[in-house]
């Protein structure tokens, strides 16, 4: 057999066994459901569950890399706290070399009896058949998966073979035996293990090959001990990867896993080597068979987290001091800190805490808004990625915040404090829509950017004049609901109203302008889209500021006395509507910015 025809024979069984492996995992998930997640972040009071949770969730779905990367997701959205996630973590690192035990199977042989049985042939025959007749004769959908799951071991077992096959001839290769004298050097053993992970993205996958190749007689411990020291570490890329994207916390989980990894290999295997070149051990010569690297595999990674089990506060305490919080993460923190448990059974005292946390909600949306707008002029891909960001944080408020007020209903609240945290209720979904249309503005922005579209110079400047009617209204919203201010509060209404009709007009104009061929049509969908938005950003607004009024005056019915206020359109409503009408008039709003510039 050629060289290229064992490599790419070999290739063909790390595919498989890879499909194989992803098939199997994917088929456990829907089994399991969302169980597996509710375990994850539920099960997690110590650092021990956490370990045994994330050791069997792994062994389970065989992949420590999806088992931490849904912990970093459970991270970044705020369900689970970064020291929850290092116990998991841990465990993931031991339930992974579970795959190594599994492929010992592969190597089970035997002419007849027990041994024939349990022979790869029949177990991978055995398994498929069933498999298949799940999978395709079933109509239940829990039955299909389950064959979906046997399907993908028998795939797996099969890789292995594809493997073992592939490398079979190079027993008796002189110069494939002399090659692995190179890897009895440590640093390039290490290497060689967090190359090849890296690329396979699976440390499973690299173990299933480092056994492959031992059916050869040629690898030694000398070369397995290094190897499975940089597979470890290497398993950390696709961890890394997923972790783009994600907030800070998010980054600190995924880099507890390479943590883990990298100070197991720095520990032991700097221990080992120490104590070999003094005592120089006999097994170093010593030829690993499957079986030898999968327990080697094992032990390695629980004495990893044996030793380092115990400072899971200073691992914690390292992350966050390499991914420094900066000012702004210490004021989010802030906000959340405010809504402790131990305060609702202090109403007033939780109340005003409450408030606080609503003012840095209201804070971040508005901060929010004014940056989507910044991108329809600037735009970066940083300030877009800021945005989704942010728009996170504001949903975790609203999480928060709800969860937070619904458990103080529960108590013993007077008639004041009672209207007090129904009017945060009211208005905390309010605030978190906010955030959602700073989102789709973003995305407006996004898409001029990549389309190279632009706005006509005439529908550019409608638009200059309709924002800056919107940055009033969000600023005297956020404002009101800040300082308590009911009279600030009646303002807000009239602007609302009259950004409403100037949405109108602008749809009249542009409908106009695309008629007359003066714009596109791709340019009149994102000129629609930021109106719609705009309206709706106004909208939010009057419901906060008409929630804060109604009930003061201990009042719901929200749609009549907007009503009542519209049809009346006397006193100060109708001067204040009047008055925006003059400083937001499409025709004089650019003489006023003039004559305001000119004093």
């Amino acid at each position: 057999m050629s060289g290229i025809t064992i490599i790419l024979q070999l290739l063909s069984g790390v595919a498989l066994f890879l499909f194989g492996m992803s098939q199997m995992g994917d088929g456990l998930k829907k089994v399991a459901g969302n169980k597996l997640e509710v375990f994850l972040y539920k099960l997690t009071s110590s650092p021990i569950k956490g370990i045994l949770l994330g050791t069997v969730v792994t062994a389970v779905i065989q992949s420590s890399s999806a088992t931490t990367v849904m912990v970093v997701g459970f991270v970044n959205s705020g369900m689970m706290k970064v020291a929850q996630a290092i116990g998991i973590i841990m465990g993931a690192n031991i339930g992974t070399s579970i795959t190594g035990w599994i492929l010992c199977l592969s190597y089970i042989e035997g002419s007849s009896g027990v041994a024939q049985l349990l022979s790869t042939a029949t177990i991978s025959a055995v398994v498929a058949i069933i498999g298949i007749i799940l999978k395709m004769f079933l109509k239940k959908q829990t039955s299909k998966d389950i064959g979906g799951i046997m399907l993908g071991f028998a795939i797996l077992m099969v890789g292995m073979q594809t493997m073992s096959g592939a490398v079979s001839p190079l027993r008796t290769n002189e110069h494939f035996t002399n090659m692995f004298s190179v890897f009895t050097n440590p640093f390039m053993g290490i290497l060689v293990g967090i190359v090849f992970t890296a690329i396979l993205q699976s440390a499973s996958a690299s173990v299933g090959v480092l056994q492959a190749l031992s059916v050869t007689g040629s690898i030694t411990f000398a070369n397995a001990f290094p190897i499975t020291l940089g597979i470890g570490v290497g398993a950390a890329c696709p961890v890394l990867l997923s972790a783009i994207g994600t907030n800070k916390n998010g980054k600190r989980t995924a880099l507890i896993y390479l943590l883990n990894d990298l100070l197991g290999m720095v520990v032991w295997g700097g221990i080992f080597y120490l104590v070999n070149h003094f005592v120089n051990f006999q097994f170093m010569d010593t030829v690993m068979s499957p079986v030898l690297i999968a327990l080697l595999n094992t032990v390695y990674r629980m004495l990893t987290v044996l030793v380092l089990a115990p400072f899971i506060k200073k691992i914690e305490k390292l992350v966050f001091t390499l991914i420094k919080d900066t000012a702004e993460d210490v004021e989010e923190q802030a906000d959340f800190d405010l809504l402790e448990e131990r305060f609702l059974e202090y109403p007033p005292l939780a109340i005003e805490q409450s408030h606080l946390a609503m003012n840095g909600m209201a804070k971040k949306a508005r901060k929010n808004i004014l940056r989507a707008f910044s991108l329809l002029d600037d735009y970066s891909d940083e300030k877009y990625a800021k945005v989704q960001e942010k728009e996170q944080l504001i949903d975790k408020y609203e999480d928060k915040l709800g969860t937070f007020l619904m458990q103080l209903t529960a108590k013993d609240l007077t008639v004041v404090q009672t209207q007090q945290v129904s009017k945060f209720l009211h208005t905390i979904s309010d605030f978190e829509r906010l955030g959602d249309h700073a989102v789709n503005i973003a995305e407006v922005g996004n898409e001029l950017q990549e389309k190279k579209l632009a706005f006509s110079d005439e529908a550019q400047y409608e638009l200059e004049v309709l924002e800056a009617a919107v940055r009033e209204i969000v600023d005297m919203t956020v404002e009101c609901f800040m300082e308590d201010d009911l009279r600030k509060a009646t303002n807000v209404e009239p602007l609302r109203e009259w950004i409403g009709i100037l949405c109108n007009e602008l749809k009249l104009r542009h409908v106009s302008r695309l008629s007359n061929g003066k714009c596109k049509i791709q340019q009149g969908f994102a000129f629609n889209d930021l109106l719609t938005n705009f309206e709706r950003i106004a909208a939010h607004c009057s419901n906060i500021a008409v929630a804060m009024i109604e009930l003061e005056s201990d009042n719901f019915d929200t749609h009549e006395y907007l009503n009542s206020l519209r049809e009346l359109h006397s006193g100060d409503y109708a001067m204040l509507l009047e008055a925006y009408e003059q400083k937001y008039d499409i025709n004089g709003y650019k003489k006023a910015k003039k004559k305001e510039k000119s004093k």
